[in-house]
């Protein structure tokens, strides 16, 4: 079946400890994602950037700041939740590609509250190193993309927990389920565990594999919601396979495991929005990061091996 997608680029770097990641859509478009959606069938709408301030025009945080760039970023994710909900008001999916993770407050937010007047709730797979679930209180670095899923669930300030329609929180924790977790601060095991986030680490894949946790994972999300949205961290693959991300971390899902985990969300049939995000050019080897993100969104959007 084919489905209209609307491509939507975030550039921005400013939720992030590493400079780059703004550079991710002009990579991941050079990579040829717009043709390869449409190959596989999909009437394809690129609706360009967003507008973001870059680091050179803003004045430094201090450097003890728990929340750093807040207003731009703020300001970023309501200019992304209204522009994602307009895509699925007009029956698009929202494929947005960035950028760092913190604009996934915005892009799942807007999807949410297309679901909200009908009372339909959003599931949410989160395959990431990381869990973004710190706060001001917990945060080592203050930096937002480490904030993100945190924010989504209500917890941390009501600039990013509240960005559009006065929806707080845009998910609930029970829907929420975060795989391929092997790099958690201290204070963030303590959130998850309080308010019972969904977590596979990669000790849980080495166990019982990509397949069993994902069919988990489904289940999960998908527990009396209307639809999933996949927000898909490069930095939840190893090194090895994604070399271009500004926080590797050893040790990560193999090619396949990534491909599968994809695939799987497409033949559940739920998925209604995606983000793919942390792509890093200037840190890549020949654009392969950016080319493997299409890859796999091809894999999320019904492109198989047979």
């Amino acid at each position: 079946m084919s489905t209209s997608i609307a491509i939507v680029g975030v550039p921005v770097d400013l939720g992030a400890g590493r400079r780059g990641v703004d550079m991710g859509p002009s990579a991941v478009r050079y990579a040829g994602l717009k043709n390869r959606l449409m190959r596989l069938g999909h009437p394809v709408r690129d609706a360009g950037n967003i507008s973001v301030p870059g680091l050179d025009e803003l004045p430094l945080p201090d450097a003890n700041e728990k929340l750093r760039y807040l207003e731009p970023i703020a300001s970023m994710c309501r200019t992304l939740a209204k522009i994602t909900r307009g895509c699925m008001v007009q029956g698009e999916f929202p494929l947005v590609i960035g950028g760092d993770h913190s604009y996934a407050i915005g892009s799942v937010s807007g999807v949410a509250a297309a679901l909200a007047p009908k009372r339909e709730k959003l599931g949410l797979i989160w395959l990431d190193a990381h869990a973004d679930f710190n706060t001001a209180e917990t945060t080592p670095s203050g930096n937002i993309h480490g904030m993100s899923l945190a924010a989504l669930c209500g917890h941390g300030h009501k600039s990013l927990t509240r960005v559009i329609d006065d929806l707080d929180p845009a998910v609930d924790e029970h829907n929420c389920v975060i795989i391929g977790a092997r790099d958690l601060d201290d204070g963030e095991r303590r959130l998850l565990r309080q308010f019972g986030v969904h977590v596979f680490t990669m000790h849980d894949l080495d166990r019982r594999g990509m397949a069993d946790v994902m069919t988990d994972a489904l289940l999960f999300a998908g527990n009396g919601t209307h639809g999933i949205h996949l927000s898909l961290d490069l930095d939840s693959l190893d090194p090895a396979e994604a070399p271009g991300v500004g926080t590797p971390v050893p040790g990560g899902l193999t090619y396949r495991e990534a491909h599968l985990a994809c695939e799987m969300a497409f033949q559940h049939g739920s998925l209604v929005s995606m983000d793919l995000v942390e792509c890093n050019p200037i840190l890549d080897q020949h654009n392969k990061t950016a080319q493997l993100g299409v890859e796999l969104i091809c894999s999320a959007l019904g492109q198989s091996i047979y």
